[in-house]
């Protein structure tokens, strides 16, 4: 479900709540106390189910396949959750040609303090370079080049 539609389903819910509240209140005003506890009893007993249900469906959903978890280091420092591959990184830095692509490798078993499945990527210091898959053909340092 996209932005548009949930901010719609969050109206329809605070329309639907709304209605509910007053039409008890009309109800209790109108025609008496007891009757109106007898609807805020059905009410309610209706509302729970329909929140077993959702949250029964919720339950039923697939969860999210693994993450990467990138947290950058300090001033100057350069993190990257996957591959680094051609990248000209410092002052008068380049790379000319074209960088070898690395042969895919499969993805490293969970790691301490990322999400199931996931990997944690954590920067360095200042200045420092970090990546959480392989780095290849990337010109590092003041006028470094790679070609």
């Amino acid at each position: 479900m996209g932005a548009s539609g949930r901010v719609w389903a969050l109206r329809c819910v605070v329309a639907l709540c709304a209605a509910g509240a007053i039409g008890l209140v009309l109800v209790a005003v109108r025609v008496d106390l007891d009757t109106a506890d007898r609807w805020a009893s059905v009410v309610g007993a209706v509302v729970a189910m329909v929140g077993l249900v959702l949250a029964l469906w919720q339950l039923q959903r697939p969860a999210p396949g693994p993450r990467t978890v990138v947290r950058g280091g300090r001033e100057g420092a350069v993190t990257a959750g996957g591959n680094m591959i051609g990248n000209a990184i410092g002052a008068r830095s380049r790379v000319t040609g074209t960088p070898a692509v690395p042969a895919p490798v499969p993805a490293p078993g969970p790691q301490p303090g990322a999400p199931a499945g996931g990997q944690e990527v954590v920067g360095g210091g200042k200045g420092s370079v970090t990546a959480g898959g392989d780095m290849v053909g990337n010109a590092i340092g003041d006028e470094s080049e790679v070609g």
